[in-house]
């Protein structure tokens, strides 16, 4: 795994865009063997396989999502997740800062850099996601800054939805990132696209659901009982314990010091926003994000 990441980096390290792509979806294509099973099926033999139509080979059945279990037993996770653990194979690092360089590179007619712009978001989400610890990058004020910048009105909508994806699960479990997204004026960003006429309803209604997901009300995580537990109903809270290694003390804090109430981000929206009453009680009466709040 070494190896794989180590020739995924120095390609999106370049300037050409043929390599960042290239290192982007070996990136990615890392992330699909940890997550995807390989469908194959245990009862097929060698012989009978030999005798299938080409019809037959392909409706072969795709590879599914492993679930947390599984995934928690991998030896490919255990090992992604050892790795990201050091400074030196930290992988959602190496794609914020190829995601910083895209943002300073001429913007290409045919789109490419936009494209290359969407790659390294959906790469990002998923890393933070399968390792958690590797939220506390954007609990750097330049690295907040880069996802407030993709929420330019200049950026094309799938860019603006894409940021706002990464922007939710950065702030995930993680409130200390949350005050930094406040302190460089986050909401500001947020409501002024929300308000612009300009801004198209489909990234509207992502702004809708991220204000949703900012009021919910924050809660600290609760720390495992043992070090080396990880079992998948205590894989969150080994996460979370280990928050702080990968950049060591920066972005970490005290998490209880670092959670407000509801009311205290009502208030902080109400500066940008009319109606935030409206939102929060919608919020409460259909709680959309419940299953969510609870990992």
């Amino acid at each position: 795994m070494e190896a794989l990441l180590s020739l995924a980096f120095d390609n999106i390290a370049s300037k050409e865009a043929q390599k960042i792509r290239k290192g982007l979806r070996q990136i990615e294509g890392m992330l699909a063997q940890i997550c995807l099973s390989s469908g194959k099926s245990t009862s097929s033999k060698p012989g009978h396989r030999r005798n299938q139509s080409a019809i037959n080979l392909g409706e072969q059945p795709q590879p599914t999502p492993k679930k947390l279990g599984q995934l928690s037993e991998d030896p490919a996770f255990r090992e992604f997740f050892r790795l990201q653990e050091g400074f030196e194979w930290n992988v959602a690092l190496r794609v914020a800062d190829c995601l910083e360089r895209l943002l300073g590179m001429t913007s290409s007619k045919d789109g490419q850099n936009d494209l290359l712009i969407l790659s390294s978001l959906s790469n990002l989400q998923g890393l933070l996601l399968l390792h958690p610890p590797s939220r506390t990058i954007f609990g750097r004020e330049n690295k907040m800054n880069l996802l407030l910048d993709l929420l330019d009105p200049f950026n094309c909508p799938a860019i603006q939805s894409a940021a706002l994806l990464v922007l939710v699960t950065a702030l995930l479990a993680t409130p200390q990132n949350t005050r930094i997204f406040e302190q460089m004026d986050g909401l500001l960003t947020v409501t002024t696209l929300f308000k612009d006429e300009d801004t198209t309803q489909q990234v509207k209604v992502k702004l809708l659901e991220f204000l949703y997901f900012y009021l919910m009300p924050e809660t600290p995580v609760e720390p495992a009982s043992a070090p080396n537990t990880r079992s998948p109903s205590k894989l969150v809270g080994v996460f979370e314990r280990r928050s702080s290694t990968v950049q060591g003390d920066e972005g970490g804090g005290n998490t209880k010091k670092s959670i407000r109430t509801q009311q205290e981000k009502q208030y902080e929206l109400s500066r940008y926003l009319n109606n935030v009453e409206g939102l929060v009680q919608d919020l409460q009466e259909s709680a959309p994000f419940t299953s969510v709040a609870a990992r």
